[in-house]
């Protein structure tokens, strides 16, 4: 059974597709059968640019998506606590945050 399961996120940054580095706008994330990997569900994300709907596809197991989100907020918390100094300088000459 299908579960359809999707969520959509606008985003900003790059990704290397098939023709090279390409922008990307949006990202696709879906639990549902894998097109690739060798399971019954998997957690795919698509990276796409809307303008040229070219996508990068990764397809992922339930604990491959956990770790990878754990590691993804632990590099964000260390980068954060790292770059604070920076980022308070900004805020503070602009009066915007970074």
């Amino acid at each position: 059974m299908c579960s359809h399961i999707t969520e959509k996120a606008a985003i900003r940054g790059s990704a290397k597709g098939r023709l090279g580095w390409m922008a990307v706008d949006t990202a696709v994330i879906y639990y549902d059968h894998p097109t690739h990997v060798p399971l019954d569900h998997a957690l795919n994300i698509d990276f796409v640019d809307s303008r040229s709907h070219e996508r990068v596809a990764v397809e992922l197991s339930a604990d491959s998506a956990r770790e990878l989100i754990a590691r993804i907020q632990a590099a964000l918390d260390s980068g954060d606590a790292m770059h604070l100094g920076s980022r308070d300088s900004v805020t503070a000459t602009t009066g915007a945050a970074a």
